[in-house]
C-alpha cells in the first residue's frame, strides 16, 4: 500500500486490485493469486525497458529485482527513465506467450507437467500483461481473456 501511495496510483488499479488492497485480511488464496501478479509486473517493466530480456517462462521472475525498479525511484524519475519497446516486440512477445501457453494447456489437456519445463502460472501471468499490453480484445485489466 505505500507504494500505491509514494506513487499516487490508486486510481489506477482495477476494481479487483483496489479490493485486494483495501482488504485489512485477504484470504490466503487471494494473497496467492496477488502474488502471482509480480510475473505481470516484471513483463510490464520489460515493456518499459527496465528489463533487458525476458528469459522462458520456467521460472518465476526476480522479484526482489521488480521491486527495486519502483522503490528507488519517484514517479517522475521512474516515467523519465522509461523507454516503451515497439509495438513488434510486443507482439512478437505475446505470440509466444500464447504458444507457450498452448504448449502448456495441451500438457495439462493430457496430465502430464508442462512441457520443457515451463511453469504454467508464470505463462499464464505472462499471457494476462502481454494481451493486456496489445490491446487484445480491447479488454479491461480484470476481464484480460488469455484462451488458448
Amino acid at each position: 500500500n505505500s507504494l500505491v501511495n509514494r506513487f499516487g496510483a490508486r486510481a489506477f488499479l482495477s476494481p479487483i486490485e483496489r479490493a485486494f488492497i483495501d482488504d485489512p485480511s485477504p484470504t490466503q488464496h487471494v494473497r496467492v493469486q496477488f502474488a502471482w501478479r509480480y510475473e505481470c509486473l516484471w513483463i510490464l517493466l520489460w515493456a518499459l525497458g527496465y528489463v533487458e530480456t525476458l528469459e522462458r517462462p520456467d521460472k518465476i521472475c526476480d522479484v526482489p529485482k521488480a521491486v527495486r525498479h519502483l522503490r528507488n525511484r519517484c514517479t517522475a524519475e521512474f516515467i523519465c527513465n522509461s523507454r516503451l519497446r515497439s509495438i513488434a516486440e510486443l507482439l512478437d512477445e505475446a505470440d509466444l506467450i500464447y504458444r507457450y501457453h498452448w504448449a502448456v494447456a495441451e500438457g495439462r489437456l493430457k496430465e502430464r507437467p508442462g512441457p520443457a519445463g515451463l511453469e504454467p502460472d508464470v505463462v499464464q501471468e505472462r499471457h494476462h500483461a502481454l494481451n493486456w499490453l496489445i490491446g487484445h480484445l480491447d479488454q479491461e485489466w480484470d476481464k484480460i481473456s488469455t484462451d488458448t
